[in-house]
């Protein structure tokens, strides 16, 4: 922790000396989960830890809800075709951008329904269809089989096949975790090799952005707030990605030219300083950011709406900042078209 005092967005503060701000519905939920005798993530197999982040779905997150539509899609692949998933709060819609979302979980566990009520309120707030990517998982496909699933599937929906039902202008990125490394990957090469229509805005939560480099938050937090430093070397095992490569570790890469960011973190996470330290080297690159952390919050806080209700504010703030980075880039884009 810094020697500068936190401030909640109540307006509470802590003293670093008092220990790291734990919201008290976060306090709960993790004592919660840290009394549960059952086996953690790390310790079984990895179709049994998909099992178990199935189960809690249900426990920590609301329904989807309504939408105006929700349509299975399949995307063409590297390697076989890609499941997706639109979720669109209208059923009809004017040509603008479109969402693409990589769903969080080490590369490892998480689909398209762990995240469906994510995915439905993104779209129901920002008013934009989101169509969600059920990327290759390891260690059945170990890295880069993510990465380049992400990408195949950015570009296809950037293609406006007739499939998707909607004109898409340009692209979103999104996602959380691990599906946050995947959005700056994608973004990256997008920005390398552009697809048919532009990236205007990446938006990782709480990304794995690199994994050179052991931050202070990987040992501040290491057990006890959710995702713990065994789980995270578990997942790690199971990938087997090359972290001298930008796919691996995206800020080895290159990060001028990107689009703008918003990133959003937990201070209560263990990768918390990549996500911060990503935000940082974009702006020395020069490229726009918003950055926004979720004090007294843990990781994965976007889908523990419901055992964690205070997260359902920064989902909201997250989701306006997204809103209004959008708004900006597609002035932006309409801009350069008409003088161009």
């Amino acid at each position: 922790m810094t020697d500068t005092l936190i401030r909640d967005e109540q307006g509470d503060a802590a003293s670093p000396k008092d220990g790291p701000f734990v919201r008290p519905d976060v306090r709960g939920f993790l004592d919660f989960l840290n009394a549960n005798p059952g086996p953690k993530t790390h310790e079984g197999t990895a179709e049994a830890a998909r099992q178990m982040y199935v189960a809690m779905k249900d426990v920590a997150d609301p329904p989807v809800g309504d939408l105006g539509t929700v349509k299975d899609l399949t995307i063409p692949g590297p390697a076989g075709d890609i499941p997706a998933r639109l979720f669109d709060v209208r059923e009809r819609r004017e040509p603008g951008p479109v969402v693409v979302f990589f769903h969080g979980g080490g590369f490892v566990i998480g689909n398209i329904d762990t995240h469906a009520s994510f995915t439905a309120e993104m779209s129901r707030q920002l008013d934009l269809p989101v169509v969600s990517i059920d990327y290759r998982l390891a260690p059945e496909a170990k890295w880069p089989a993510a990465p380049q699933d992400c990408e195949a599937a950015a570009r296809w929906i950037a293609s406006n096949p007739s499939e998707l039902g909607r004109t898409a202008t340009s692209l979103v990125l999104s996602g959380d975790s691990a599906g946050g490394t995947l959005t700056i990957t994608t973004a990256m090469a997008l920005r390398d090799e552009p697809a048919a229509v532009p990236v205007i805005v990446q938006a990782p939560m709480y990304p794995a952005a690199d994994m050179n480099k052991e931050y202070p938050s990987f040992n501040d937090f290491a057990d006890g707030y959710l995702l713990t430093r065994e789980t995270m070397i578990w997942f790690a095992e199971h990938y087997q990605a090359d972290f001298t490569h930008f796919r691996g570790s995206p800020m080895v890469g290159n990060l001028v030219g990107l689009p703008p960011a918003v990133i959003v973190t937990a201070s209560l996470d263990p990768i918390r300083d990549q996500g911060r330290a990503y935000a940082a080297a974009l702006v020395l690159a020069g490229v726009p950011v918003t950055y926004r952390e979720a004090v007294g919050n843990i990781h994965g806080f976007i889908t523990l709406r419901q055992a964690v209700p205070s997260s359902a504010g920064d989902v909201g703030g997250y989701l306006a900042a997204v809103k209004g980075a959008i708004v900006e880039a597609e002035g932006q884009r309409m801009m350069k078209q008409a003088a161009g």
